[in-house]
């Protein structure tokens, strides 16, 4: 059990992911951050980026937002606004999302209106970002 550890990904909707891995990668606030077994104990903001998974020798990505992770010496909890397995990001739904919120930006918008809005672009935008780095 010493060379794993538990990776929880939880969103608004729903518990996305809960699997023994070997390593994690965050994108957090002053930049990517490893956390492997027996890590340090640390509460850490995350921010809009890929989060990388190590597990059976694999790596895997995803698409988050932002939030905050919680690393103890066996697990990493995140709770965050997203998160999407690149293998499920579809291309151009989040190509039309971007331009949408785009345009919605060029309008009068209340303040809460705007960070609904920015919330909206920064998901796209991440999501655009992985996917297309994770292209063939």
């Amino acid at each position: 059990m010493a060379n794993t550890l538990k990776l929880e990904i939880v969103t608004p909707e729903a518990k996305t992911y809960s699997e023994d891995v070997e390593m994690v990668t965050l994108p957090g606030t002053e930049g990517e951050m490893g956390i492997y077994p027996m890590h340090v104990p640390l509460m850490t903001q995350i921010v809009a980026g890929e989060l990388c998974v190590l597990k059976d020798g694999e790596t895997h990505f995803f698409a988050v937002g932002d939030g905050f992770a919680e690393i103890t010496g066996g697990r990493v909890a995140i709770l965050t606004d997203m998160a999407i397995n690149s293998d499920n990001i579809d291309e151009a739904r989040a190509e039309e999302a971007r331009k949408r919120a785009e345009a919605r930006l060029r309008e009068k918008l209340t303040d809460e209106e705007m960070a609904a809005v920015t919330a909206s672009l920064a998901h796209s935008l991440t999501q655009l970002e992985v996917k297309r780095r994770r292209r063939k």
